[in-house]
């Protein structure tokens, strides 16, 4: 195979592979993307080359290794974004191996990279008080400090994912008697999710100053076009940074879009909100999944011990009726 061939490669990946035979959604289409513009800069900065004279045999095992360790300790991405964007790797070199044979063994040891083991934190998330504190902290005499904190408030209430909020446009808004906004989320499930009035009464007020069509993105970018993962990343670190001025609490938290998305689904459990229903409202596939809210509500927790003990006794612990059985619960 020739020098100089990963161009046509990359673009039949995304064309053939994804488009055509997978039919993936936008939201893949999108992380994959993502994840080969950040390795086309770091390969053109370690190579000296541009993006578009970059071979595929220069992707070798060792670059791609660091260009992992890059992700992590330089970006400062987390483990689960380090193997999103391996996943995205394996992908394309899945697609190569049955494009270019020749390449099997540079694209098995590609392949053979594992996925690194992280540990599972509780959920992140805002009280009542933090989130009143993040909503007020934009500054609406400007522009941008409005759409801010209309944003703020749509993601707090809804629980949209960080990708259906930069991707919400005027046509996926209805207003008015039954409010409510609808996103194709994570799977391609569309969904629909109710406005409370103050958020829905905010969003007829950011709508009357904008000018835009039914295709025009709801919580554009300086430039008029859609925002960017990374700066509603950096739209929210720096309204919290303000926020904890007013509320100390938010100082030992970090703050994230999906940090939002927790905060919903928690204060709907709060509510006392079935479980089946959050799951449907976040666009969950399994309810499985929405249970590691359970987790993360102690008072739930406290609830459930009230519930385990009301006699106020203190649970007995338990003994093993017999040395073996001893033997192994002492493994």
């Amino acid at each position: 195979m020739k020098a100089g061939t990963l161009a046509p490669l990359l673009q039949g990946f995304f064309t053939e592979r994804l488009l055509q035979q997978q039919g993936v959604s936008p939201h893949t289409v999108a992380s994959y993307r993502d994840t080969f513009r950040l390795l086309l800069g770091f390969a053109s900065e370690c190579l000296h080359k541009a993006p578009a004279r970059t071979a595929i045999e220069d992707l070798t095992p060792a670059l791609l290794g660091d260009f992992l360790r890059h992700l992590e300790v330089d970006r400062g991405n987390s483990i689960r974004t380090r193997n999103g964007r391996l996943s995205a790797l394996r992908a394309f070199f899945r697609f190569v191996t049955m494009s270019e044979p020749a390449l099997a063994f540079q694209c098995q040891q590609v392949l053979a990279f594992p996925a690194k083991r992280y540990e599972h934190n509780a959920v992140a998330f805002l009280d009542e008080r933090e989130a009143v504190a993040l909503v007020a902290a934009p500054d609406t005499r400007t522009w941008i400090g409005r759409r801010d904190r209309v944003l703020l408030q749509v993601a707090i209430q809804t629980g949209m994912r960080n990708t259906e909020i930069t991707s919400l446009c005027w046509q996926n808004v209805t207003l008015g008697v039954g409010g409510h906004v609808s996103c194709l989320g994570k799977g391609r499930k569309a969904r629909c999710t109710p406005l409370r009035p103050d958020v829905a009464e905010s969003l007829q007020q950011w709508f009357a100053e904008q000018r835009g069509t039914l295709a025009s993105p709801v919580f554009p970018s300086s430039k008029g076009g859609s925002l960017s993962a990374d700066a509603l990343q950096a739209l929210v670190g720096r309204h919290t940074a303000n926020a904890s001025r007013s509320c100390p609490t938010l100082e030992r938290k970090h703050v994230t879009p999906h940090t939002l998305r927790h905060t919903a689904a928690m204060d709907l459990l709060r509510r006392g909100v079935d479980l089946s229903v959050i799951a449907l409202w976040l666009g969950h596939e399994s309810s499985e999944t929405t249970q590691i809210y359970l987790h993360a509500d102690l008072g739930i927790k406290e609830k459930a011990l009230a519930h385990a003990t009301p006699d106020g006794s203190v649970p007995g612990r338990y003994r093993p009726p017999d040395s073996l059985l001893a033997f192994l619960e002492g493994l």
